[in-house]
């Protein structure tokens, strides 16, 4: 566990009497989850500045703040360490008499990064990174259930994949940890290598390149020059493994000095697949090839798009040394799924709650999971943000898509009307496309149009919080939880 005499090292290079017996269990940038002992970290952010909360994670009992500021009012037993001129000569051997601690940094945030680093050094745990525009999430829940089936694995916890989520996980680490599985996103060229930086991975994954963000990179070359820099920051023992059905992904076997495992639908694969059979909310099946080996594998993975999810968590199982049995039990590990959640819904109808966000690539994988399921199929489909130049594309190939599966189309929002009209153009009646101006108005159709037996598709950005359409119309138990069938999909 982290102890103050771990910050005075990473931050003033000196380790003094006592600061090893002050345990650091937590680590936060929400001075209201600090706790007795914890670690706070005051951020920038665009809304808010954390320096303002320093004085209320003190009192909630943090004994150690980061901050690049030296905040008022903080009462005058509170230690004071300047990163840039540490004084720490003199120091008390007593405990009580190094906290609280206030570490006064250039920046809190490189602060945090640079703690991070300083503890992923201290412990030769292998680490898996996994990134790509659409599916990493999901990617590295399946590889951790592989590799839990041999390994003391840590992953990823929800969305922190980022400069800040991504230390925060690696602080988690611990002597027992065997394997860490982290997800690495980004929005800027440069943001992954730091990230790398920091965790060291030894085997590196991407799923694809899409145009997620690419409001921000502009073209998708510039974001496979930003996926690539996993791949880049591998060691040359280490494993890059690659989606080979995506030519961007497949290019950047080019610049690896590690080895290289490709995965994908194609025999040229190192890991391959054939023979897809979906079973709707049921799961998938397919042969896995590799090499001579062939094994009819069926797994409880939503949608035929998930079978790439399950051959790169094959492929790490297959460079970790697991063997088949080990690996086809990480596959049956059903929390792996993250996304798409079903859930019983008002009138008998199913809600495939898949609202945390969307892409033109996610969005054709739920379509698609849709047209295999049984029922009367509708589809509410929402803004999908941050496309930049292919914004208009991107929703029209959506919606020509759910022109050929969806018995009813409903679509919320500026961009989401593009989805409609595409339909409609596509030659979906338009009788059975609804436009509405709002969540709430969706709702309000949605009361009016379902049925017994309906399944409801219910897909947008983040930024849509088309969650507020899911939460009215799920039945909830009696403890207030909405009931599932606990399936999740990517």
């Amino acid at each position: 566990m982290l102890t103050l005499a771990d910050l005075f090292e990473a931050f003033t290079q000196t380790r003094p009497a006592g600061a090893e017996r002050i345990a650091i269990p937590q680590v936060v940038i929400d001075s209201r989850q600090a706790q007795a002992g914890s670690l706070f970290v005051a951020l920038k952010g665009e809304a808010r500045d954390g320096h303002a909360f320093i004085a209320d994670a003190l009192a909630r009992g943090a004994t150690a703040i980061l901050a690049q500021a030296r905040a008022e009012g903080l009462g005058p037993n509170v230690r004071l360490i300047d990163s840039n001129r540490p004084s720490v000569a003199g120091l008390q051997p007593s405990p009580s008499a190094l906290v609280p601690a206030v570490f006064v940094v250039p920046s809190s945030l490189r602060a945090l990064q640079q703690l991070a680093a300083f503890w992923r050094r201290k412990f030769k745990c292998q680490v898996v990174g996994v990134t790509g525009s659409v599916g990493k999430s999901s990617t590295k829940e399946l590889i951790a259930s592989v590799l839990r089936q041999r390994f003391d694995t840590l992953k990823s916890e929800g969305n922190l994949n980022n400069e800040i989520g991504l230390p925060l996980t690696v602080l988690g680490l611990n002597a027992a940890h065997q394997r860490a599985v982290l997800e690495m996103g980004m929005y800027a060229l440069g943001e992954i290598r730091t990230l790398c930086e920091i965790a060291q991975p030894r085997i590196g994954v991407v799923t694809n390149v899409g145009p997620v963000h690419l409001e921000r990179l502009g073209t998708l070359e510039r974001i496979a020059q930003a996926k690539v820099e996993l791949v880049e920051a591998l060691p040359a023992d280490g494993v890059a493994i690659l989606n080979g059905d995506d030519p961007r992904v497949l290019a950047m076997q080019d610049r690896s000095r590690a080895r290289v495992l490709r995965y994908g639908l194609e025999p040229r694969g190192d890991v391959w697949a054939d023979e897809i059979e979906s079973f709707g909310l049921e799961g998938i099946a397919f042969v896995l090839h590799r090499g001579a080996e062939h094994l009819h594998v069926r797994v409880p993975l939503l949608g035929r798009h998930s079978v790439h999810t399950a051959l790169a968590a094959t492929a790490v199982g297959l460079a970790e040394g697991l063997s088949w049995d080990e690996i086809l039990r990480g596959l049956q590990d059903v929390s792996a799924q993250l996304r798409l959640i079903a859930a019983p819904a008002e009138n008998g109808a199913t809600i495939l709650d898949d609202t945390y966000n969307a892409s033109p690539a996610s969005s054709l994988a739920a379509l698609n999971l849709l047209a295999d399921l049984s029922g009367r199929k509708i589809a509410v489909l929402g803004d999908m943000l941050e496309l930049g130049e292919m914004e208009l594309q991107g929703h029209q190939v959506v919606g020509g898509r759910a022109a050929q599966v969806v018995d009813l189309l409903i679509v919320v929002g500026g961009r989401g009307k593009w989805i409609g009209v595409a339909a409609r153009d596509a030659g979906l009646a338009e009788d059975k496309i609804f436009f509405a101006d709002s969540n709430a108005r969706a709702v309000e159709i949605l009361r009016q149009v379902t049925r017994a037996g309906d399944m409801i598709l219910v897909k947008g950005s983040r930024g849509a919080k088309m969650e507020e359409i899911v939460s009215p119309l799920t039945r909830s138990t009696e403890n207030g939880a909405a009931e599932t069938n606990g399936w999740r999909g990517p």
